[in-house]
This record gives C-alpha cells, structure tokens and sequence, in this order.
C-alpha cells in the first residue's frame, strides 16, 4: 500500500484522536516500507522517510525498552543514529549486554556509536569493559578522553586518569573541568586547586567545581574565598554556583556573606530558581533564622520537593520537630511526593518527638512508595524506632534490608546496647565482620557501651585493646567515657581512675564525670571528690558534679555537705535540673514531676499508686529510704518516694492504656534505685511490659526483671 503524493488545502488542524488513529497506522505499515504522510496546518504533503526517529526516542525517553526494540526490528535498514539510539536506551536501563550484542551487530560504526557505547559501560557500571572498548577505538576525540577519563575518576582509578588526562593530544575547557572534579571527587584537594590554577582558560563551570569541591571537603570558607575571586574575574554565577556559595555559607554559618549572596540572587533573578530557593532555606535554617527560611519558603511559587525538604529539614535542625512534621503533611497534602531526604528528615523530627506512632505513618508512606528499603530511609527507621524504644521494629527493619552499610550496622549495634541487649550487639558485630564491613570509631562506642549495660568487663577490655592496637582506631575522649563507665560500672574504680590518667591527651569534663557518676554509684565518697574536683576546674559551672556529689552525701547522711554544696550553688546562680517523666499516649505528652498533683486524672493517679504500693508489700517491697535526698523522717522519705515522677507517670500509663500493653516512660534524669526495684515488681503485678528510658539506657521491666541485669 502506499499513499501517493497529494496536496490537501485547509486551514484546519485535524483532531487530536484522527492524528492519533493515523499515527498508529502509520507504526502498522513500517514493516511494508509504506510512505507515511505527515501533517502541517496548511497542507498535505508526501515524505520518503518515516518517522523512525521520532517513534524510537517516543518509547525510549518513556522507559519502553522492549517496544522501542520491537519498533527498531522492522525497519529494514536502520541508519548508524538509529542504532546509537537503541544502544543508548539498552545502557539507560542497565542492559549491557544487549547493547554491546547491538554494537557489535551494526554494519557501520561511527565515532558517535562508539563514544555512546563507551558511556554505555561506564553507566552499568562495567569499567573493565569500558576500558577495553576505548582501547579498540581507531579514532577518538576530545569526547571519547573525556568520557573515560570521568569513568576512572568515579571507580577511583585516580592515577589512571591523570596519566591519560595528560596524554590527550587536546583538551578542551570541559577536559580540564572534569578532572578538576574528579581530584576534588577522591579528595585529592591540592592537585585540584593546582590544576585550577594551570587551566589555560575557564569558564563558569570551572569556578563552580572548584568552590563546590572545597565546600564538600570541608573547606567552606575557602571556597567562599573562590567565589569572590570569580566575582572579581567579573565572572556572571550561575544557579548552581550560587546554590554551591550559600551550601559553603551555611556550613559555617557565614551568615553575613550568605544575606550578600541572598542580595546577588535577588539581581541575577534567580530568586525563583527552585534549587537556589532550596539552598536559601537551607542556609537560613543553619544560621538559626527559621524565619527567613519559612519566608523564603512562602515566597516561592513553584515548590518542588526539593524545596519542601529543605524546609523539613530545616525545621528539625532548629528543634521545631513539630513544625518539621506539619510541613512534611501539607507536602503529601499538595500531592507533593517525598524522595529519601524528606522521609530521612521527618524520621528524624519523629525521633525528636518520641513520636513512635507518626513515626510509623512514615514508615508506612515510604512503603507505599517504594521507598522502604532505600539505605537511608531504614537507617533512620532504625534509629527512630531504637530510640522511641521499640528496638524489635528497629530489628524487624535492619533485617529486611538488602544492602547494609557502616550506618547500618552501627545505628542497630548502638541500638541493641541502649536496650540492655548486650549479647545481640555483639552477636551482631560477628556478622559485620564477616560481611566484610570496616568497622570504625562509632562501633567501638556500641560495642563498649553494650559491654557497660551489660556488665561484660572482659570483653570490654579486649574491645578497647584490639581497635586501638589492630585497627588503629583514633581513641577519643568518647571512647575513654565509654570505657571509664564500664569500668566504673562494674566497680573498678582504681582501674578507671588509672586510665584517665594515663590518657595520650588530656581528659575532658565529660571522662571526669563518668567517673564521678559511678563512684556515686559505688558510694565511694575519696574518689567521687577526687573526680568532682576535676570537673569543676574543667568545667566550673557543672551543675551534674555538684548534683551527684550532693546526692552522694545526702545517701551517705552527710547533710552539712549536702547543705554547703547547696549553699554554693544558690550563691553562684547554678540550677539544679529538676527530675520529670513523661509518656505520650494519642500524640499527647504528658508531663510528671515528683509529687506532681496538677495532672486533671491526678485523683485517679494516686488510688492505682496507693493500690500498686499495698501489692508490692504483700510481695515483700520495702522502700530503700538513702534514695530520698532530703533530710526528714523516714516515713516521710518512703511516701516522697512512692510519688516519684516514673513512678506517675507508669501510674497514668496504667489507667489510660489497654490491658496487656506495653507502657514507654522517658525521663530525663537517671532512674534511682529504688524506682528501679519498684518498678520490676510492678511489672509482675500488673502482667505488662514496663519501658523506661533514663539518661543512660532503656529498661525493660517484664515479669519482675530488667533488661539490664541491674547494669544501668
């Protein structure tokens, strides 16, 4: 069949679904090499040639691999572009192997074809392959240098590069650029820099590589030196340059030279570029001025979600965990899908909030969109879920992940050690290693740390030893807190004390008040004034020094102590930080401090605390009185200490939540020891889980035991 040539005169566009119906028939007579009439506005007209290209790029830029290759079957000569486009495709959805069986099948290659299958190797990922097919190459350009030159610097192959880059017989500006990048890429800052300053020319692309590649390096204010120097080259910034500035500004909260730049996107009428508006929010939420940011925000008509998560997040940098939330359902709301950052910064707003149950309503939002097992996604699933104190979900997550990183790892070790289970997060260290995966300073922090909750010195010790000496592990003032408290911990006080003083560097407050913490533990009055003595000189306004030596005299009945620390800490204007708990039940906090009758059910609070303090002395509970730290009568302390802020808050828990379920209390302080036998046995009274995370750990109370194996 063919159409022959005919003039059709009209001033008529045809419809929409007859252009269509002619399109489809026009796919229908490719195979029988028909000529196809195409149409314009004013007449009809005949073209020797089909509308292959169109068709093909129409299936490939649309992801229809199999159609396109359906389409490209039929036509009986396919030209050298027709080719390079389906190759092109093949490599865009990481089939390599039918896009090398293509090239090798084409009649004619030329430079184009081959330069496509060069970046088609490098694209899935097969460098090896890459290399050889540039090797073949009879002739090549400054493409083909460039494309393999970017291909080694992205496999690290760095000295590779560089030797090739210095072989090409010409290098055009993008040539130089790239390498620029690539050295900045694989942290080789100075050769960057030297090869900037030996570019026989520049253009914008140039500056913005090298003030981005500083800013990522850690050089930000060095790279703000970069961009005034471009400024005063009388170079014209582009978007991305201008996002790379205020990202290095708001790194060191520049935030003077970040307002100039603010000023600069306001002249170059960039103000509504989405990126730049991102960066903007960005920089401004870094520098504290959430304001601004939020202004920014309103001010910019076309939010992507790029847009949207720089306000997420920027929100949960300054502590508006709420806010962070709000923004995060008006996103889902204007039909604005979250990508891995939203969901990574409205996780870690839930974490903030202890918010488990909108943590999960992410959760499941990034289920439904497939985002699930994304690594970033789950390893802040792990860590809310760890944190707000449900580590088997925070377990359940780890284990459905496919692919596991360092974060990975640590984030669950660290997570295991925080809920008392000791033997899992070394249980779990065991698979790290054999999965082949470095370990590095935060998973010593885990591991020591699980040790401490545990009250597994010997393991402890070989753990400090083996990173420090076999994996050359920088010790830090962290990892020898870590260590100080597991020694202090299971009362080896000498031996913490020695180790402090024997430290490469001198030791922080912070390693002093391990100690004192556990010599208040072990009432070991010599060394707690040693160590407080230590803290105050490193850090004289401490009020937890003075807090735990107070504590320490008022447990061993030293009251005129207790009152000169008491005395001095009034004249010196340092406040004591009062103990509160509270537990969020329908989104609700509620907040107990001790004695706390302000509470609307505070009636119904105490006649369950009285019934509870009847059935624990029918189980032969008797209140240890050296944890009330006041100076009156016995009976007096015991009913202080029946009404601690824990202990309301379990009771508010006990009457607003269904039977058999798990009650989560937080408390800012560390739970005292007479709380924490209480409370073991309220658990076997009332058949329910008790969960209370304190400063240092989570315990869970079942059956009449903690978690801890009283280790906290």
């Amino acid at each position: 069949m063919q159409i022959v040539g005919a003039k059709l005169r009209t001033t008529k566009i045809l419809p929409l679904s007859f252009q269509l119906s002619l399109l489809r028939t026009a796919c229908s007579l490719i195979s029988s090499n028909s000529y196809i009439c195409l149409f314009g506005t004013k007449n009809f007209s005949v073209l020797a040639t089909p509308p292959y290209n169109s068709l093909l790029s129409f299936h490939l830029r649309n992801g229809r691999i199999d159609e396109a290759r359906s389409l490209f079957n039929k036509i009986s000569s396919p030209g050298v572009n027709l080719y390079t486009m389906m190759i092109g495709g093949y490599a865009e959805k990481g089939r390599l192997d039918d896009a090398l069986k293509l090239f090798y099948e084409m009649p004619v290659k030329d430079l184009i074809s081959w330069n496509s299958m060069l970046k088609g190797c490098l694209k899935c990922g097969d460098l090896s392959m890459a290399c050889n097919m540039f090797e073949k190459m009879s002739e090549r350009n400054v493409v083909s240098w460039t494309t393999i030159i970017d291909g080694l610097l992205e496999f690290g192959r760095v000295e590779v590069a560089e030797r090739l880059f210095w072989e090409m017989p010409t290098k055009d500006v993008a040539a130089w650029n790239s390498m620029v990048h690539g050295f900045f890429s694989n942290g080789r800052i100075e050769d960057a820099i030297e090869l900037f300053e030996k570019m026989p020319s520049r253009n914008v692309i140039s500056w913005t590589s090298v003030i981005g590649g500083l800013d990522q390096n850690g050089r930000s204010f060095e790279a703000l030196v970069f961009f005034q120097k471009m400024l005063a080259s009388f170079f014209k910034p582009t978007s991305s340059t201008l996002a790379c500035a205020l990202t290095a500004c708001a790194n060191i909260c520049a935030s003077f030279m970040g307002v100039k730049i603010h000023g600069l996107i306001v002249k170059t009428g960039y103000c509504f570029d989405e990126y730049v508006s991102a960066s903007l929010i960005t920089f401004y939420a870094n520098c504290k001025l959430i304001e601004n940011a939020s202004s920014i925000f309103n001010d910019n008509t076309h939010r992507n979600v790029v847009v949207w998560t720089a306000l997420v997040t920027g929100y949960g940098l300054n502590g508006k965990h709420e806010d962070a939330l709000q923004v995060f359902k008006g996103m889902m709301r204007m039909c604005v899908l979250p990508n891995q950052s939203s969901l990574t910064s409205a996780l870690n707003s839930c974490c903030g909030l202890e918010a488990v149950d909108r943590g999960r309503e992410v959760h499941t939002v990034a289920h439904k969109l497939g985002l699930e097992n994304d690594i970033f996604v789950s390893n802040s699933l792990i860590v809310m879920y760890t944190k707000c104190g449900h580590i088997n979900d925070g377990i359940a997550v780890f284990t459905k992940m496919s692919r596991k990183n360092v974060v990975s790892w640590n984030s669950i070790i660290v997570g295991c050690a925080q809920h008392g289970f000791g033997m899992w997060a070394l249980t779990l260290f065991t698979q790290m290693i054999r999965m082949r995966v470095d370990p590095d300073e935060i998973t010593l922090v885990g591991l020591l740390s699980a040790c401490s909750h545990s009250g597994m010195l010997k393991k402890g010790r070989c753990f400090f030893k083996h990173f420090g000496k076999n994996l050359r592990i920088e010790m830090t003032n962290e990892h020898y807190v870590s260590m100080v408290d597991l020694l202090g911990r299971c009362g080896q006080l000498e031996e913490a004390e020695a180790l402090i003083h024997n430290m490469p560097s001198k030791a922080n407050y912070m390693v002093w008040l391990a100690l004192l913490s556990s010599s208040t533990n072990h009432s070991n009055v010599d060394v707690a004034e040693r160590a407080a003595k230590c803290v105050l000189d490193l850090q004289p306004n401490c009020s937890a020094a003075y807090t735990l030596l107070s504590n320490l005299y008022a447990s061993t009945g030293k009251w005129t102590e207790v009152s000169k620390i008491r005395k001095k800490m009034k004249d010196e204007g340092i406040l004591k930080q009062p103990g509160s708990s509270w537990i969020t039940i329908k989104g609700i906090k509620h907040d107990f401090v001790s004695g706390d009758r302000s509470h609307p059910l505070r009636r119904k609070i105490y006649q369950k605390l009285e019934w509870l303090r009847g059935k624990l002395k029918e189980l032969g509970y008797v209140p240890d009185p050296k944890f009330s730290l006041h100076d009156v009568e016995t009976e007096q302390k015991e009913e202080m200490l029946s009404y601690h802020s824990e202990r309301l808050a379990i009771g508010f828990g006990l009457i607003s939540t269904v039977e058999g379920s798990t009650i989560t209390v937080m408390k800012n302080l560390r739970i005292c020891g007479d709380c924490h036998n209480a409370i073991k046995l309220i658990s076997k009274v009332v058949g329910r889980e008790i969960v209370v995370r304190d400063t240092s750990r989570f315990h869970h109370f079942r059956s009449g035991m903690c978690s801890c194996g009283d280790y906290w």
